[in-house]
This record gives C-alpha cells, sequence and structure tokens, in this order.
C-alpha cells in the first residue's frame, strides 16, 4: 500500500472512535494485532502489550467511565513504508466529575490495509491520576 492509503487506515481507526464506534475501530485491526501501551503494568494495569481482544476490553472499560466517550483529534500524520506516525489528542469528562485531556504519539503499522500493530506514548502520570487514583 501507499504511504497516503496507510494513512487513510490510521486516520480511519480514530475517527471510528471518536464516533464512539468501537467496532467499527477495531474492525481497521487484523485478527492479531498488537497494542503496546507505554508505562509499567505493575503501576497502570492497561500498559504493556495487549492482542486485539485484550485492547477490546480495555477500550469497552474506558467508554463505560465516560459519559459521552472520548474525543480523538488526530492533529498531525507522516508515514514511511508500512508505518504512519501520527500526533492525537483526546478530551473526555468521566461519570465520576474527573476530565481525560491527554496527548499522544502513536506509531501504526498497516499490513495489508489493516493496522497490525500499534504503540501508544502518552502521559502515564495523567493516566494514573485520573483513571486509577481512587477518589478521595
Amino acid at each position: 500500500m501507499s504511504t497516503e492509503l496507510n494513512k487513510q487506515v490510521a486516520r480511519e481507526f480514530f475517527r471510528r472512535f471518536d464516533a464512539k464506534d468501537i467496532a467499527g475501530a477495531l474492525a481497521t485491526m487484523t485478527d492479531d494485532a498488537t497494542w503496546w501501551l507505554a508505562g509499567r503494568p505493575e503501576a497502570i494495569p492497561t500498559a504493556g502489550v495487549k492482542t486485539k481482544a485484550q485492547i477490546a476490553r480495555v477500550f469497552q472499560a474506558m467508554m463505560d467511565q465516560l459519559k459521552d466517550g472520548l474525543r480523538m483529534e488526530v492533529t498531525g500524520a507522516i508515514a514511511e513504508g508500512d508505518q504512519v506516525a501520527l500526533e492525537v489528542v483526546s478530551h473526555g469528562e468521566l461519570h465520576n466529575g474527573r476530565t481525560y485531556r491527554n496527548q499522544y504519539h502513536v506509531l501504526v503499522t498497516v499490513r495489508d490495509g489493516k493496522i497490525s500493530a500499534v504503540k501508544e506514548y502518552l502521559d502515564t502520570q495523567h493516566v494514573v491520576e485520573v483513571w486509577f487514583t481512587p477518589q478521595t
């Protein structure tokens, strides 16, 4: 595939996620896709390498805690070969009153028109504070 088509595939994932179409976002991924999230798994339960099924559960758990989904805006994308590097910003309001806003660098690998691997870099301290720190 061309680099432009690879960018379209990567952007389509985030377009569907932004529209709260998690099943549609997952459909842009290969069955054997992996998703790596930054952080230490002992500190952040969602960190580390996840299978497609595991990341689907992570996404659903997030959606269950959000009032109206998680806005995801791709602000930049460059591609070379089968890889696409994206800058993404997010925003979401949780049912517990907390606000989640993060910035990401996401490295996407595309194989045969679908996402086969993702590496997601983000502010892990913000993840801990918003998603995993008990409210007082």
